[in-house]
């Protein structure tokens, strides 16, 4: 009797400890589009193209009284090869505390300033691939990070993070600061963001509200070498709109990026038009039709050719 009394009190202490370890959430999306692009003078050229596809872990512990540890990893790999990323972690590898008193992340992960401004205007396909937003200037500091994101206070939240001294874009040593902050109030949705990487330096601004089945906004941005040494300041708008009827998803979203300082014809434009169909809550077909256009600087184009994309495309997320 008293064997079996001990053997069921081990039973019940392993069972705890097993509720008190970290649940782990696997997480993915595949998203692969078939084009026709034409960049610059060449003639269209036909392809598969990935649209960062990713395949991501997401493991979190409640240690009691409201603190809890956990981690987050995201991989990017190429569905039309099936090649991984070169940095097989590079989306993101942080381990995080968090509590009623906010959240400590370390680790590598995506600019916040980013995610409250373009990204969060750039609905059309998440910002990524070929019809990505190509006029908005992000410092990549992404790695060797530190931030502290504050818990909400009524809608409001804001991160604040420092990476160490590092070689980034422009081939220079220098810590990185990023800075963002988000505030929704009904149906209205505010952000804004800026960074700090070296000499360049970005702040920008968002806003987007939602009526009915019409979701529109934009962003504006001012950044100072955004895309090179020496190229001074420049500023950068994009608005966005979406219409929703039913499954049904139709976007529209202008981009216009002025002359920097130091170099004339650095200007460029860029809209998109997409139509959306969810065919469940993961699962998305869809039509994209892009065009960047450039001012011609022989000297410096930190935008690349102009590009026009015309693309079908489906995304499932898991």
């Amino acid at each position: 009797m008293k064997r079996t009394f001990l053997l069921a009190s081990l039973a019940l202490a392993t069972t705890g400890t097993a509720f008190a370890q970290s649940s782990v959430t696997v997480w993915g999306r595949l998203n692969v589009s078939a084009e026709s692009n034409k960049i610059g003078d060449a003639g269209r050229e036909k392809s598969l193209e990935n649209n960062a596809s990713r395949l991501g872990f997401r493991g979190v512990e409640d240690l009691g009284g409201g603190l809890k540890a956990g981690f987050a990893l995201e991989h990017g790999f190429d569905p039309t090869s099936g090649t991984a990323a070169s940095n097989f972690w590079g989306r993101g590898s942080e381990v995080f505390l968090s509590s009623n008193a906010g959240t400590l992340r370390l680790g590598n992960f995506t600019s916040e300033a980013y995610y409250a401004t373009a990204d969060y205007v750039s609905l059309h396909n998440h910002d990524t691939g070929t019809t990505a937003d190509r006029l908005y200037a992000y410092l990549p500091n992404d790695t060797n990070k530190v931030a502290y994101r504050t818990p909400s206070f009524g809608g409001f939240t804001a991160e604040v993070a420092v990476s160490e001294a590092q070689a980034n874009f422009l081939g220079i040593f220098k810590k990185g600061y990023d800075v963002a902050a988000n505030y929704t109030v009904g149906n209205l949705a505010l952000g804004a963001g800026y960074q700090k990487l070296g000499d360049a330096k970005q702040l920008a601004l968002r806003g987007l509200y939602t009526l009915g089945d019409f979701t529109f906004g934009g962003y504006y941005q001012r950044d100072e070498d955004g895309f090179g040494t020496g190229l001074g300041t420049r500023n950068t708008f994009r608005a966005s709109g979406m219409y929703a009827l039913g499954a049904n998803e139709f976007h529209l979203n202008y981009g216009r990026s002025g002359d920097y300082d130091n170099f004339d014809n650095t200007a460029a434009s860029q809209w998109t038009a997409g139509y959306g169909y969810n065919l469940s809550k993961r699962t998305r077909v869809y039509a994209l039709y892009s065009k960047l256009s450039t001012d011609t600087n022989p000297v410096q184009q930190p935008y690349g050719p102009d590009r026009t994309t015309i693309a079908l495309g489906l995304r499932h997320n898991f």
